[in-house]
This record gives C-alpha cells, structure tokens and sequence, in this order.
C-alpha cells in the first residue's frame, strides 16, 4: 500500500512539473490537464489546486478559479496564493466584504513569508484597488442620500417659511433674514458631513519618508524613524547598511514593527477610502 501511494506521489509530482512547463508556453489547456490528472492522484496536495487556479485565472474562468482556491485553502489555511486568488475571484462577482477578507488574509500571510517579495506588492495593490473601488461606490451613495436629504431640508425650511408669513398675513416675496441664515447654516453643515469623503492631501507622519506615499507596512529603526519595511529592505540589500537618511549601520533584524503608525494608518484608511487610490 505504501509503496502504491509513493508511487502515485512521484506521477502527481511530474504531472505538476509537465504542467508548469505547459504554464510557462502558454498552453494553459495542456496545463489544466496534467494539474487535474495530479489532483487525481493526490487530491491532498494544495499547490495542484492552485496551480491549476494559476491557469484558470489566466482564462478569465473566475468560476473555477474560486473552486480551486477554495478547496487549496481548505487544506492549508497558510496558503498565499490561495487566498490572493480567492480574493481576486471573489472581487470579480462584486462580493467585496469577502474578497477583501481573503486580500488581507493574502497579504498577511505574504509579510509573514516574503515581506519584501513581489507578490505581497501585488497582493497590496490589488487589496488597494478593491478598497478603493468599494469606497468610491459606498461614497457614491452617501453623497447622493446627503444631497437628497439636503434638499429635503431646504424645502422644510422654506415651507415653514412661507406657512409662518401666510400665518402673519405677511408678504412672501423676500425671504427673511432668519430663514436665509438657516439655509446657509443648513448648507454648512452638509458640506461639513461629505467632508470625509472628499480626497485630500495625506498627513506626513503616515506616509514613507523614501516613497512619499501612505504606510503599508511601517517599521521603525533604532534611530526613531520609521519606512516601508519592503523599501528599507530593498535599500539595505542593494544599496548598503545603513539608514538612507541619518546614515548610521542598519541591519534588517534591527527593523521592528511601528504598530502605533500601523494602527493609525488603519484607522486613516477605515474613515478615508480614497486615500487607497494607487496613482
């Protein structure tokens, strides 16, 4: 028996490395093949669920693709590329409360792993995209209920107005102070309540001193300042060790988590969606 599932161990993974060079020429019909044929013999193994996703993907089938993923994540909730790809087919049918979950599982697997690999930059800024997306259409909707109930209070204010003239016999061709300080306080206060969802410059201290843009991942080094934790990677790897803006010795291991700038940053994101918006 065991000698039977070694033996259909080693077919499964050679069915892999055929579909992999299927993959890298394009065939992604031969691909699928070989994957499904390895899925066959050893259904247990996640990776042939999600190379076999890899290719749906590349076929736009966003059906199959979640299938796969789903199944590849039931078996290794660690899964990166399971759970990027979920995400991005979930996204596909509109479903972002979910797709957005499976994006963050993704890129919080990938910093675990890989904090400065191309993936988690492309996990990033699909997340990005798909939080931006959500708050522009949930933005949409909240400026169009404000404006609506803004005009509702106007027609109130005015109504009142002219029910109190009629009431005093008086003449309805101006209005009267009052009700003109109303409107324009009414006013005030509308814009004052689209004024979270209306883009604007992002405070400093919550974006990278190096790229300028928002944190993603910051991380803080011995002496007080805080990066990107992908960006000072990369510097320190092909540039040299040492801070690119005080110029002291700096090694990766002395980089630590800035949580409080996380936590801000996240709270920024929550209440301003646009600020997710890749240039």
């Amino acid at each position: 028996m065991a000698k039977g599932v070694s033996s259909a161990a080693v077919q499964a993974e050679q069915l892999k490395i055929d579909g992999n060079m299927y993959f890298k020429k394009n065939r992604f019909g031969a691909a699928i093949d070989a994957y499904t044929e390895a899925i066959t013999l050893c259904p247990d193994v996640p990776i042939y669920w999600t190379n076999r996703a890899l290719c749906h993907r590349k076929r736009n089938d966003w059906t199959r693709v979640e299938e796969d993923c789903l199944k590849a994540v039931q078996l290794d909730h660690k899964s990166v590329k399971g759970h990027y790809m979920l995400g991005l087919a979930l996204l596909q049918r509109q479903n972002f409360t979910d797709g957005i979950k499976a994006l963050e599982k993704a890129l919080d697997l990938g910093r675990g792993a890989h904090p400065n690999s191309y993936m988690v930059e492309e996990i990033w800024q699909e997340l990005a995209r798909a939080k931006y997306q959500e708050w522009e259409r949930d933005s949409t909707k909240r400026l169009s209920d404000l404006q609506k109930l803004e005009e509702s209070c106007e027609i109130a204010l005015k109504e009142k107005h002219l029910h109190d003239v009629s009431q005093n016999e008086g003449s309805t061709d101006e209005v009267p102070d009052s009700t003109s300080e109303q409107l324009a306080a009414l006013k005030l206060v509308f814009k004052k309540a689209a004024e979270t969802d209306t883009p604007r410059e992002v405070p400093d201290h919550l974006c990278c001193k190096i790229t300028l843009d928002i944190f993603r991942d910051p991380v803080i080094t011995p002496s007080g300042l805080t990066y990107e934790r992908s960006v000072i990677l990369d510097h320190l790897e092909k540039v040299g060790a040492f801070d690119p803006v005080t110029r002291e010795s700096l090694y990766p291991w002395q980089l630590v988590p800035n949580l409080a700038i996380k936590e801000a940053v996240e709270a920024y994101l929550e209440k301003h969606g646009w600020a997710y918006k890749m240039d």
